[in-house]
Formats: structure tokens, C-alpha cells, sequence
């Protein structure tokens, strides 16, 4: 029998990781940036553009290795490829944008060992081919970036009564401080999370079951080792 010629539907990977997938919101990956660095519109927005180029770049580069990179050591390769791409990103922030870089702090090289970065490249990139790779890498960055300032938005307009540092609450209006400590972001995250839940409530008509291993995955459909989590 010859080899099936189905091609991927790379529209569906792309969109999969803004909402159905979203890393954040859905898988909940990346928590520890997604709620320490959102303090800031321009934060949010930063971090998330650095972990979508480091998403993309290092998707394609272990997409094309896959199979050249001995099973017994793709982990290490795999952050070595991630750690590349990153130490790139680093350079580029401290020259161009030096106070993204001093706001970020050690979250920016903390991006190497993102949960995000090294899910996608163990469960989808080390299977796929080189351009499906970065569909789903734009897709998963875009929709990690989008949930960073969205949340960065909120607590900042909330919190601070700025967005992206310009003042847009009355000065006669206290800002509530809460929104910009920890509490506050698990707060929005919370929220936010329950939101998406009603949403797809109010798409599917019902609520979807949840169940733990790789039925409860929201990324069952792309995974190609289901059940070798489970063992």
C-alpha cells in the first residue's frame, strides 16, 4: 500500500493555538511569564513577541532535524536549539529595545526553558513537516502573545489607570493597586480562563468534559504518541 497523501490543514494548526489550543488559556503552559511579567501593556506585548520568534525559528530548525537527531538525545538538542534562538532575541532586545529588556528581566532568557516552546517542539515539530513546524508556531506565539496583553491591558488600565504608560483613567479615579500584585494576576487569569470555557459552552451548546491523559489533551487531535504519556 502506498503512503497517504492527506495534506495537513495548516489554517486549522495556525488557529488552533489562538483559541481552541491556546497555550496559556487552554493548556495552561508558560503560567510562571504569563502572570509575572503582565504588570504592563508593553511587557505583555514584548515577552510575547519574543516567545513567538523563538517559537517559530526553532519549530522550522527541529522540524528539519527530526530526523537526523537520535531519539536518545532529542531533549538536549532540542533546548540547544531553543537556546540559540534565544540568546538572539536577548542581543536584539538589549540593543534596540534596552527598557523591554530591563523590564523583562530574567524572564527574557528564561524563555529557553518555556514549557510552551519545548511542548511544541516535542509533541509537534519533532513529527511534522518543516511548514505545518511553523504554522504552529506562529499560531501557539500569536495566541500566548494575544493572552499576555490582553491580560498585561487589563491589569495595567485597572491597576496603574495607563495603557502602554499613557494615562487613560480620570486622575480623580483611584486606581485599584491589587490588579498589579500576584493577586491580581491570578485574579484576570482566573477570569479569563472562565471565559473561554463560556465561550466554548456557548458555541458547542455544552459543556465540554474534561477527563485526565490524553483524552482530556486539548492537542489529542495533532498529538501523534497519544497514550505513551499515560504509561
Amino acid at each position: 500500500m502506498g503512503k497517504s497523501t492527506t495534506k495537513p490543514n495548516r489554517a486549522q494548526i495556525f488557529t488552533n493555538g489562538l483559541i481552541k489550543e491556546n497555550p496559556s488559556l487552554r493548556l495552561v503552559l508558560g503560567t510562571c511569564p504569563t502572570l509575572a511579567v503582565t504588570t504592563m501593556a508593553f511587557n505583555g506585548v514584548g515577552m510575547g513577541l519574543a516567545a513567538t520568534f523563538v517559537l517559530i525559528c526553532s519549530n522550522i530548525v527541529i522540524s528539519a532535524l527530526r530526523k537526523v537527531i537520535p531519539d536518545k538525545v532529542r531533549l538536549p538538542a532540542f533546548i540547544t536549539v531553543i537556546a540559540s534562538f534565544v540568546t538572539i532575541v536577548q542581543f536584539l532586545v538589549k540593543a534596540y529595545v534596552p527598557a523591554l529588556d530591563s523590564a523583562l528581566g530574567v524572564f527574557l532568557p528564561l524563555i529557553t526553558v518555556n514549557c510552551i516552546i519545548l511542548g511544541r517542539a516535542e509533541m509537534f515539530a519533532s513529527k511534522n513537516d518543516v511548514l505545518s513546524s511553523a504554522f504552529d508556531g506562529l499560531g501557539m506565539g500569536l495566541g500566548f502573545t494575544f493572552t499576555l496583553t490582553l491580560m498585561a491591558s487589563i491589569r495595567e488600565i485597572l491597576g496603574a489607570g495607563t495603557f502602554f504608560g499613557i494615562q487613560v483613567m480620570p486622575k480623580a479615579v483611584d486606581p485599584m493597586g491589587i490588579f498589579i500584585t500576584p493577586a491580581g494576576g491570578f485574579f484576570v487569569f482566573g477570569a479569563l480562563m472562565a471565559l473561554v470555557v463560556f465561550i466554548e459552552t456557548k458555541t458547542t451548546g455544552k459543556p465540554k468534559k474534561r477527563s485526565i491523559g490524553c483524552e482530556g489533551c486539548p492537542s489529542a487531535g495533532s498529538c501523534q504518541s497519544k497514550g505513551e504519556c499515560d504509561k
